[in-house]
C-alpha cells in the first residue's frame, strides 16, 4: 500500500512527494524554498492553516511569508499570546487588555489597581524576550466548548467563558503556551523563537506593543500620532463599563436577554451627542469651512448629512461639496507606476482651482461650480451657481479634505477637519480585538453588492489597493483632525451579520481571496444577529445596509 501524498507547491509550481500525515513544517522543508523569516502559515486548497497541520490527502499548499497580510496577523497573534503569558507570569491574576491597533501597534492595558509604570512595562519586555529566546512550543487543541469553558473558567479569564457560552458552537480551539491558555481564532506560529521583533513602551498611561511592519519586517512599524483615536478608544471603553457591556460575550447575553432594542437606542442616542458637541464646536469658533476625511468605508457621507441637519438646527445654513467635481481633467491625471491612471493622490485634484473658488465663496462671492463627468473625463460646467451669506457654512466630504495642500490657501481660523473613523471598541474578548479594516471591508461588502453590483470577491480583491490608497493619502492627515468621529456602532456587527454571510458564499473555494472570506465567516459567526428593521433610517449603518432616509 502506497502511503506517500502528492503535494503541489503554488509558491514554486512543484509536485512534493510526502508520507501520510506529513506537517506543512515537512512539507517545507522538501519544498527547495528558502523564505525569510520561514513561513508563518499556509493556504492548504486555500484554508489558512498552522504549520502544525498534517495531511492526509493530496492538496494544494501555498506557504505565506511574513510579507502577507495572513502571515503578518500569525505573528501578532503569536505576539500577543507572548505578551499573556509575561502579564500572567509577573502579575497573576491581574487583567490585561489588549485593545485596538494604534499609532503602528497595539493599545495595551495592564490593571493593576494603579497606575502602570515604566518599571512594569521594562520588566514585562525582558520577561516576553526570555519566552522567546527559550524558543518554547505554542500547541493548538480542539476539543468540546464545555471543555475549554472549564478551562478559561480554571484561569478566570471571564471574557472568554461568556463568549463561548453565549454562541452555538460544539467545538472550538484553545492555545497553550507553557501554563499559559489562550484562544485567538486563528493559527499561531509554532515556537516562541520564530518572533524576531517587537517592541514594548509605555503610551498615554497604558503600552503600546510595537510589531513589525508589513513591507519591511526587519524594522518596526513606523508610528504615526493617534492620542485622539486613543481618546476615542478610551471614551467608549468607559461607556461600554457603564453598560457592562465590553466584550462579544457581554452583547450577546444582553441580545439574548431581550436588549437588542436598548442596545441600538443608547449606541445611536452616543452618536447623535457627539455630533452635536462638533456642531457645537464648530458654531463657537465660527468655522466656514468643515472638511471631512475618513477611509473608506468609514461613513463620511451620512456624517456630512448629519452634520448638516443638526448645523440647520442651530440656525446655520450649510451647503456640502464634493472634491471629486474638482478632479483635473482626465488627460491630465498623473499616471502610477503601472502606466495608469492614478485618481487616488492629490495631484488628481486642481488644487489651485479649488482653493480659488472657496475663498471666492467665502468672500461673498457668487461663482459658477463644475461637475465632474467621469464618462467623458472632463470637467463641465452646467449653469450651477453658489453664493453664501457671511455665517453660511461649506461642508466638504472627500478623501484628501486633511490634506494640508488642497486647502493651503484658505485660512486655517476658517477651517474645521473632522477625521471619521469605524472603531470598533468592543473586543471578542480581553486578548482579541476587532480591526477597523475589518468592519470598513464587511461594510463594503454589502455596500458593493446591493448598490454597485460587484461581488464580495471583487470587493476582496481591491482590498490591497484600497488600502494602499488610504495608507498614502488619507491616514497620515488625520494628524490635522480638529476632532476624531468614531462612526462605529456597537451594535452594528449583528445587524450586518446575516448579509454578509450570504454575500461571502458566492466567493469560491477555487479562489485565493476565499482564505479571507472564511476568516469573515469564522468571525461573524461569534456574534448574535440582530434584525436590520429595528435599526432607525437615519442611522449611519443604513448608508450600507440600505433604507436610508438619506439620499446618496
Amino acid at each position: 500500500m502506497d502511503n506517500s501524498l502528492k503535494i503541489r507547491c503554488k509558491n514554486n509550481n512543484k509536485v512534493i512527494t510526502a508520507p501520510l500525515g506529513s506537517t506543512l513544517s515537512e512539507v517545507y522543508a522538501a519544498s527547495g524554498l528558502d523564505m525569510e523569516y520561514g513561513p508563518m502559515a499556509a493556504l492548504v486548497n486555500n484554508k489558512v492553516q498552522g504549520m502544525n497541520f498534517r495531511f492526509y490527502n493530496n492538496k494544494d499548499v501555498e506557504f505565506l511569508s511574513l510579507y502577507s497580510m495572513t502571515g503578518m496577523r500569525t505573528y501578532v497573534r503569536t505576539l500577543f499570546l507572548v505578551l499573556v503569558k509575561a502579564a500572567e507570569d509577573l502579575y497573576p491574576d491581574k487583567k490585561l487588555l489588549i485593545s485596538a491597533p494604534v499609532n503602528g501597534g497595539f493599545y495595551c492595558e495592564l490593571c493593576l489597581g494603579r497606575e502602570i509604570s515604566e518599571e512594569d512595562i521594562s520588566s514585562l519586555r525582558l520577561r516576553m524576550q526570555e519566552i522567546i529566546a527559550e524558543d518554547l512550543p505554542i500547541s493548538d487543541t480542539q476539543c468540546p466548548v464545555e471543555e475549554a469553558i472549564e478551562l478559561f473558567s480554571e484561569k478566570n479569564m471571564k471574557s472568554k467563558v461568556k463568549l463561548l457560552e453565549s454562541i452555538d458552537k460544539l467545538y472550538t480551539d484553545y492555545n497553550k503556551l507553557g501554563d499559559t491558555v489562550g484562544n485567538f481564532y486563528s493559527c499561531l506560529l509554532t515556537h516562541t523563537g520564530q518572533l524576531h521583533l517587537f517592541d514594548l513602551v509605555y503610551y498615554m498611561d497604558g503600552m503600546l506593543l510595537r510589531v513589525p511592519s508589513l513591507k519591511n519586517p526587519s524594522k518596526l512599524e513606523n508610528t504615526t500620532e493617534q492620542s485622539q483615536m486613543v481618546d476615542v478608544i478610551r471614551e467608549h471603553h468607559r461607556w461600554q463599563d457603564i453598560l457592562g457591556i465590553r466584550n462579544v460575550g457581554d452583547f450577546n447575553m444582553a441580545v439574548m436577554n431581550g436588549h437588542a432594542t436598548e442596545l441600538i437606542n443608547v449606541s445611536e442616542a452616543l452618536q447623535d451627542k457627539k455630533l452635536n458637541h462638533i456642531v457645537d464646536e464648530i458654531a463657537e469658533r465660527h468655522s466656514r469651512l468643515v472638511l471631512i476625511a475618513g477611509p473608506s468605508s468609514s461613513g463620511k457621507t451620512t456624517t456630512s448629512k448629519r452634520l448638516a441637519i443638526l448645523l440647520m438646527a442651530c440656525g446655520l445654513k450649510p451647503y456640502t461639496l464634493s472634491t471629486d467635481d474638482y478632479f483635473v481633467n482626465r488627460v491630465d491625471t498623473p499616471l502610477d507606476e503601472k502606466g495608469e491612471y492614478d485618481f487616488e493622490c492629490i495631484q488628481a485634484v486642481d488644487t489651485k482651482f479649488f482653493n480659488q473658488q472657496m475663498n471666492e465663496l467665502l468672500e461673498g462671492k457668487e461663482v459658477e461650480l463644475p461637475r465632474y463627468d467621469f464618462q467623458s473625463g472632463q470637467r463641465v460646467f452646467e449653469g450651477k451657481k453658489l453664493k453664501i451669506g457671511p455665517d453660511d457654512i461649506l461642508i466638504l466630504e472627500g478623501n484628501h479634505a486633511l490634506n494640508p495642500i488642497l486647502t493651503q490657501q484658505i485660512p486655517d481660523e476658517k477651517k474645521f477637519r473632522i477625521y471619521v473613523s469605524a472603531l470598533t471598541t468592543i473586543q471578542l474578548d480581553d486578548h482579541n480585538c476587532i480591526p477597523t479594516q475589518d468592519i470598513r471591508l464587511m461594510r463594503r461588502i454589502v455596500r458593493d453588492y446591493q448598490y454597485r453590483g460587484y461581488s464580495a470577491l471583487q470587493t476582496i480583491r481591491r482590498c490591497p489597493s484600497v488600502t494602499a490608497g488610504e495608507e498614502k493619502w488619507i491616514i497620515p492627515f488625520q494628524i490635522y483632525a480638529d476632532v476624531t468621529f468614531n462612526s462605529a456602532l456597537l451594535y452594528e456587527i449583528s445587524v450586518i451579520k446575516e448579509k454578509v454571510l450570504s454575500i461571502l458564499e458566492g466567493v469560491s473555494e477555487r479562489e485565493v481571496e476565499y482564505a479571507e472570506a472564511k476568516r469573515l465567516k469564522r468571525f461573524l459567526h461569534y456574534f448574535r444577529s440582530i434584525p436590520v428593521d429595528q435599526v432607525p433610517p437615519t442611522s449611519l449603518l443604513r448608508e450600507f445596509a440600505g433604507g436610508s432616509s438619506f439620499k446618496y
